[in-house]
């Protein structure tokens, strides 16, 4: 369930207290370790996913990289020239090793037939955050610099997608059984632009960890990109298509999951809402995917306020 280790588990409070601030907690491997097993030591989850963040891969590019109580993300902004030879030419490896620590922790630890998934955040979403410096209702700042300045923009892209695929491959070479790469904001681009920013440089991520790890079994959730899915399946050699809950069931079931396995998509909303509008969520997601391929999940992260117990719901009627 994504982010299924989090603010919704009192456990991961008690933790998050300890570490004092949230970087902390995903820098320290012991820690992260355990938030990351917390979920399923209560739930019994068939898989674990890493506890970390999309932002990493900016921090260990050299950018100032802060998480305010209440507010979220904050960097210092990629507004030009200047600000991308700021940057480092590639990542840190010394300031990610904690995470590659904490995926060989966490798979020492998991039993046999659980599942370890790894994650990066595909580059046009992380790039909308170092651009703006912060997270906006639209990312018009990343989506306005990609526009005036495509060649740029792209040289931005460029260090991101090297930087991931160096990132995945470690996670893999620690002992994650697969990764996931987390396009949030696809959603937010015409066509074209899709194409550009989100579906081509996701294939060269594929790509370049293929080449280096020719089995590795790669998950691409591309948030938001509705009619663009059945190319983004298509042209990214992802091993399944992760589904917001946004998307016409009916309509990924027969231009996606007729291709390859799909994952997702109950509403977040509707497993806050809990009892017999949860129990429906849960049914229309199976009656429609149920026939082919599908790792049952959220269509995005689990809220905070989400009542534990609608959760133990949840993974009861999906497993009766």
């Amino acid at each position: 369930m994504m982010r299924q280790a989090g603010r919704y588990l009192p456990e991961y409070q008690t933790v998050r207290a300890e570490a004092g601030s949230f970087l902390k907690l995903c820098f320290t491997p012991a820690l992260a370790a355990e938030v990351t097993v917390q979920p399923v030591r209560r739930f019994g989850f068939d898989a674990a996913i890493l506890f970390s963040d999309i932002l990493v891969i900016p921090y260990a590019l050299g950018q100032m990289v802060d998480f305010v109580a209440g507010e979220g993300p904050r960097l210092d902004p990629v507004k030009d020239a200047a600000g991308l030879a700021m940057l480092l030419d590639e990542v840190d490896q010394s300031r990610l090793a904690p995470i590659y620590d904490t995926v060989a922790r966490v798979k020492a630890v998991l039993a046999p037939d659980v599942t370890l998934i790894g994650f990066c955040g595909a580059p046009w979403t992380v790039a909308t955050y170092m651009v703006a410096g912060r997270g906006t209702p639209d990312q018009a700042p990343a989506r306005l610099f990609a526009y005036r300045a495509p060649e740029l923009f792209g040289r931005l892209i460029d260090r991101l997608v090297d930087g991931s695929v160096d990132y995945l491959v470690r996670q893999l070479e620690a002992g994650a059984d697969a990764v996931q790469i987390f396009d949030t904001w696809s959603g937010v681009l015409p066509s074209e632009e899709f194409d550009r920013w989100c579906v081509a440089p996701t294939e060269r991520i594929v790509a370049g960890v293929r080449s280096r790890i020719s089995t590795a079994r790669i998950i691409g959730f591309p948030r938001g990109a509705g009619l663009g899915l059945p190319r983004y399946a298509a042209r990214v050699a992802v091993d399944a298509v992760g589904l917001d809950w946004m998307v016409d069931k009916v309509f990924a079931r027969d231009h996606v999951q007729r291709r390859k396995p799909v994952q997702g998509n109950l509403d977040p909303l509707a497993l806050l809402a809990g009892g017999a509008a949860l129990d429906r969520a849960v049914d229309e997601v199976l009656a429609v995917f149920g026939g082919g391929p599908l790792i049952f999940n959220l269509g995005h992260g689990i809220l905070p306020e989400t009542p534990i117990d609608h959760v133990e719901r949840m993974i009861a009627r999906v497993r009766r």
